[in-house]
């Protein structure tokens, strides 16, 4: 293991790494290979670390790395989890750290999103599935790279093994924490690692090669049947609805059937499957050759598929609240399934965004469902209007209307209704303003 793991990578002067890092073996491993690389080439390296807040020591790792970036003059950027929802830990907090990752390359205008999974990983990932089942690129695992709103998320020690990055970090007096947790045969990935990869090892200390030549011959052939499979989807559906005539759907071959299912499937589990295994899709297949003229079933985190007569639909199903009121952070996961989050920069004017000076709100702010009597000073207006007035004249259906957010300070004071419009406190771009909220 050394410096020519990043020789697939471009390095110049303009280059821009942020690097997805915790504390342990791994990632920083990684680390130092770029700080290695970077005296070479003076490219710019960001840390973007997470912490899960799971473990006391969490916060004696993050205030070590923060450290060793202030040592080394890398840019750190932090977040850390407060508070987690019902659904699958791991998941969660996977789609938590990848959204301030995604954050954090905005900011820089990253060029690449670096993590450290590694060859163990892949071995760990491919065997769950093949245990839970998947589609095709499912049972390759994880990809070594690919292209990501702008900038690429590679993963450079995809084909090193777990021994290998400890000796590294061994022999170049590298600086790490063990998890813990990673031991607990709790999680099911923990009981791979422990029991399941130590007896292919020992059968064959070069296993993790085998199962590279198993993913890479997978994607080759996925790759292929990718191509035939888009073409069926975009002549299936039209636009960003997921949803397609079943008498239309089931004139395709009954193996693009599951592939554009799986596509599908992927806007909402992104390149995570383990949550979405091929026993969904045959669940999916049967709900459409049911006679009922309506059906529905829920998957898992929140998503439902709906037969209507001739039609199929996957969509994200709104939790039954009937209120809420949440402090606004850097983010924050709606119940209506949007987002709200607070940014340091954006170009965007339209009414899902506004800009907020603090001298003139009391903070903090929080985002609350509507209540009666609830009234806006509108920008470029005068006097106040009726919220309910504003969703009847947009015409807001009645069942969004009631989880719609609104944006209040510690007073009250309606300071932006997201996506409808921007109250009285908006600041033109060129004015002065602390607060940059966008609703997505």
């Amino acid at each position: 293991m050394n410096r020519s793991l990043l020789d697939a990578y471009t390095f110049t002067p303009s280059t821009v790494v942020v690097l997805g890092c915790s504390y342990g073996p791994d990632s920083m491993a990684l680390f130092h290979l770029l700080l290695e690389k970077r005296k070479e080439v003076p490219f710019q390296l960001v840390v973007a670390h997470v912490n899960h807040n799971k473990r006391r020591a969490s916060e004696k790792e993050k205030e070590q790395l923060e450290a060793i970036c202030k040592q080394v003059e890398v840019p750190f950027e932090y977040m850390k989890i407060e508070n987690y929802g019902e659904d699958n830990f791991h998941n969660e907090a996977r789609q938590i750290r990848y959204h301030f990752f995604e954050k954090v390359c905005e900011k820089y205008d990253a060029t690449y999103l670096m993590t450290a999974h590694h060859a163990d990983d892949l071995m760990e990932t491919i065997l769950m599935r093949i245990v839970r089942g998947a589609t095709l690129a499912g049972y390759a695992g994880f990809s070594k790279k690919f292209d990501y709103k702008g900038y690429q998320l590679v993963r450079p020690l995809y084909e090193v093994t777990k021994e290998d990055i400890l000796t590294y970090c061994k022999k170049n007096h590298v600086p790490y924490a063990i998890d813990k947790s990673n031991f607990q045969s709790v999680y099911t990935r923990n009981r791979y690692r422990k029991t399941v990869l130590p007896f292919l090892k020992k059968e064959d200390r070069n296993v993790h090669l085998r199962f590279l030549q198993f993913h890479d011959k997978l994607m080759e052939a996925n790759a292929f049947i990718e191509k035939e499979r888009d073409k069926a989807y975009h002549h299936l559906i039209q636009g960003e609805n997921l949803t397609f005539s079943i008498s239309q759907f089931q004139t395709i071959e009954p193996f693009l059937q599951k592939e554009i299912l799986a596509k599908m499937l992927s806007n909402f589990y992104q390149d995570d499957l383990v949550l979405i295994t091929e026993k969904h899709l045959y669940l999916l297949l049967d709900l459409m050759k049911r006679k009922a003229s309506s059906l529905s079933l829920q998957l898992p985190n929140e998503v439902e598929a709906v037969k209507s007569y001739d039609t199929f639909c996957l969509r994200k199903v709104v939790k039954s609240i009937n209120s809420y009121e949440i402090e606004i952070s850097s983010y924050v996961q709606l119940p209506n399934g949007h987002i709200l989050e607070q940014l340091e920069t954006c170009d965007e004017t339209s009414n899902n965004v506004t800009r907020i000076s603090s001298k003139e709100v009391k903070l903090p702010l929080v985002v609350r469902t509507r209540k009666i009597g609830d009234k806006m000073a509108l920008k470029g207006q005068n006097g106040h209007r009726k919220v309910k007035d504003i969703l009847i004249d947009k015409k807001i259906p009645i069942a969004e209307r009631e989880l719609w957010p609104i944006v209040v300070d510690a007073t009250g004071e309606i300071v932006f209704l997201p996506g409808l419009k921007k109250s009285k406190f908006d600041k033109k771009k060129s004015e002065s303003y602390d607060i940059i909220l966008r609703y997505q």
